[in-house]
């Protein structure tokens, strides 16, 4: 028996059933009009009811961000080139605020503030979108620093250590390396798992690219991520940078990864916002930046930390440039205050050559001791006070005073530490290896050599040290105390090194 598939509607019955229906729910639709373009903002009216930070969409395809809520106008900044805005022209409201992609398709790319590539490797594919500006977690949802996150640089290793979730400042003036210590820090990270992001705000294309170039030489570029916001870029894009990278590192911490993030520089980050902000015609502050500079930087630098959980942390190394030396200026004051410590890179070492420029004398580190281990703790402090006593006396040994032997061995053992702590560049060494090239300085081995005799010497007790560490990667992993057995048997591998070293250049002589 056939089945009865009921009665069959014709076109007549389909119509008269959507003229019987009730009609849709009236939608309300803003539109507001361009009423002033400046470079980098414009004024919008006729959007009464948009929010602050609300993301804007002009008529000509570029976005803004709602800055500031005036009566009958509004301040937006732009996230792209003002010249392509034209007066009169229709502004609506998205309901949004600025989101940027987040995932595992970022890590190796190359992307500007908002996310999308400025590489040749195509589109990004990444479905999750996160607003870049979240609360920052609370007390309640972070633990203390306690493990470490090792930069392969002697002198920050030893005396001005960092942690995992701590937010460490560089801070110097114009050429003293300080992009070069972040690289190499990300560099060090090598098969250790720890998600690595460079966010260049305002760098000139040539410095971002000589970068990119270290990190792949490196063999870290696919374990990282490059976010570019160029002095060519509007300032929108690089006010927004920092941010995007908080995000994004927020993501990898929520699943249980370490990250790093380095902002370079915080400087020009400061200088967009206080550009963007004269223009919108805020009351000017202090070397004339706005009054809420400062929650600027601490509500960005917040999100970083060591998370409870199952999360994992987010440590921050933000760069921050002085004039003349000046480390009471407006900007870097504030972010000394905000972070966990700095390294100071000194433009007088600079001169004398010394690289990394690092000042143990200002530089500090108020969390990363708690993380260190305990032998590196052992050698810094008597680091410190040697290479505090050969300044001392390096400054009347100027003047030609005549100078008894146990001075001139001091000055001597301080030349050594000094010329010790040299490093170059994209050659970050791991933790025994400067253990035992400091402790050798420390007990006098390269007391009698010249300047140029000291990186050879160091380069033959580190190959000494790869063969046989003298037990110092167990004690390192077990946080254990530098015995004066281990001592004893480190500066004797140091120097029966040194000594065969010394003896093959006889030889070939």
């Amino acid at each position: 028996m056939p089945h009865d598939a009921g009665p069959v509607l014709t076109t007549r019955d389909l119509v008269q059933a959507l003229l019987d229906s009730p009609p849709p729910a009236p939608r309300v639709s803003e539109i507001g009009r361009v009423a002033e373009v400046g470079d980098g903002i414009a004024i919008v009216t006729g959007l009464a009811r948009a929010l602050s930070d609300e993301l804007l969409e002009f008529a000509s395809g570029v976005r803004g961000i709602v800055f500031d809520l005036e009566p009958g106008r509004l301040g937006v900044v732009l996230l792209g080139p003002s010249d392509d805005l034209r007066l009169g022209e229709d502004v609506r409201r998205t309901g949004e605020v600025v989101s940027v992609p987040v995932g595992p398709a970022l890590l190796g790319r190359v992307v500007n503030a908002l996310g999308q590539p400025r590489d040749e490797h195509g589109p990004v594919d990444a479905a999750i979108l996160h607003p870049i500006e979240i609360e920052a977690p609370d007390i309640l949802h972070r633990s203390a620093v306690m493990r470490p996150l090792a930069t392969g640089l002697k002198a920050i290793d030893a005396a001005v250590p960092v942690g995992m979730g701590q937010r460490e400042l560089i801070v110097g003036d114009r050429q003293t390396g300080k992009t070069s210590i972040a690289v190499d820090t990300i560099l060090n990270q090598q098969g250790t798992g720890v998600i690595c992001i460079y966010c260049a705000i305002g760098q000139r294309g040539d410095a971002v690219a000589s970068v990119i170039g270290a990190l792949r030489d490196g063999a870290m570029m696919d374990n990282s991520i490059v976010i570019a916001a160029g002095d060519e870029d509007a300032p929108g894009l690089v006010y927004i940078a920092p941010y995007a990278a908080m995000s994004m590192a927020e993501y990898f911490a929520a699943k249980g990864r370490d990250v790093l993030v380095v902002m370079d520089d915080l400087t020009r980050h400061a200088h967009a916002y206080r550009e963007l902000s004269l223009l919108l015609r805020r009351p000017p502050g202090r070397e004339a930046f706005p009054g809420d500079i400062f929650y600027v930087h601490a509500r960005l630098l917040e999100r970083a930390g060591q998370f409870t959980g199952g999360r994992g942390s987010i440590t921050v190394l933000p760069v921050v440039e002085t004039q003349a030396e000046n480390l009471s200026a407006y900007i870097p004051t504030n972010l000394i205050s905000i972070t966990d410590g700095q390294i100071y890179l000194s433009p007088g070492l600079v001169r004398k050559n010394q690289f990394p420029a690092v000042d143990l004398g200002v530089s500090v580190s108020r969390v990363g001791g708690k993380a260190q281990a305990r032998a590196f703790r052992e050698v810094a402090g008597n680091l410190r006070v040697t290479l505090s006593q050969f300044e001392e006396l390096e400054g009347f040994a100027r003047f030609g005073t005549r100078l008894d032997q146990a001075t001139r061995a001091r000055l001597a053992r301080g030349a050594a530490v000094r010329a010790a702590l040299r490093q170059p560049e994209r050659d970050p060494m791991p933790a025994t290896e400067q253990l035992a090239v400091l402790l050798a300085a420390m007990e006098g081995l390269l007391d009698d050599l010249d300047e140029k005799q000291v990186a050879p010497a160091m380069n033959v007790i580190r190959a000494a040290i790869r063969a046989d560490d003298c037990g110092l990667a167990a004690l390192l992993a077990e946080d254990g105390k530098l015995t004066d057995e281990t001592r004893v048997r480190v500066v004797d591998l140091a120097r029966q090194a040194m000594a065969t070293r010394a003896g093959a250049d006889g030889a070939n002589a």
